[in-house]
């Protein structure tokens, strides 16, 4: 079981730190709102991710991947979301008819609104379930209990996945007064809105 949970952390550890839209919507939560506010955008995903893994677990992802009408259907709303956050970064970038920036990049973010943002990009992304109910029966030792034994593999990349981000969280905190100029933060809020939509546009299209 130990030698399971050891090859389960080491894969999980690699696919936890390979930059993507978690990382990117946690790197910008923090610029723009503060530490406190990106490690509850982290908790977020990182809810997303272990309420994905608790279904894959109690074989709920096995009838998501058996119904091709839910997986598109929550496909789609997940990349409707994603073009909504992207459109909504985007427009906080205008410029006001005068030529000067708009007030809208520096709104505060409530850290309710964070943590729902990172747990609703998680859970609205059906891939992330398949992800789990394809990754994590490999690791099952013959004859260990299933159940439990993907609830321990669950809670470990959790783990990995707060660490991480808790790094990553430290790491953009750290550079916050550089980033959080009005020019470079205007220009994060426009890679991030693109990056979203283009995340968005990868998953209603990908198959």
């Amino acid at each position: 079981m130990l030698t399971a949970c050891l090859a389960f952390a080491a894969v999980a550890a690699v696919i936890t730190v390979t930059p993507g839209l978690d990382t990117m919507l946690v790197v910008r939560t923090t610029v723009t709102a503060g530490r406190r506010t990106g490690y509850l955008a982290a908790a977020g995903v990182a809810a997303g991710c272990l309420t994905w893994a608790v279904a894959s677990a109690a074989g709920l992802t096995a009838l998501l991947a058996a119904s091709r009408l839910a997986f598109d259907a929550l496909r789609v709303a997940g990349a409707c979301y994603l073009f909504w956050l992207g459109a909504q970064a985007l427009w906080r970038t205008r410029r006001r008819p005068g030529g000067g920036s708009a007030a809208e990049p520096d709104a505060p973010v409530s850290g309710l609104a964070a943590f729902r943002t990172g747990f609703t990009t998680n859970l609205l992304n059906p891939k992330a379930g398949v992800f789990y109910m394809s990754l994590m029966p490999q690791f099952v030792p013959h004859g260990a209990p299933v159940f439990g034994t993907s609830m321990a593999f669950a809670a470990i990349h959790t783990a990995e996945g707060l660490l991480w981000f808790g790094l990553v969280v430290g790491a953009a905190g750290a550079a916050r007064r550089a980033l959080a100029r009005p020019a470079v933060k205007r220009r994060l809020q426009q890679l991030t809105g693109i990056a979203f939509i283009g995340f968005g546009l990868r998953l209603v299209t990908e198959r």
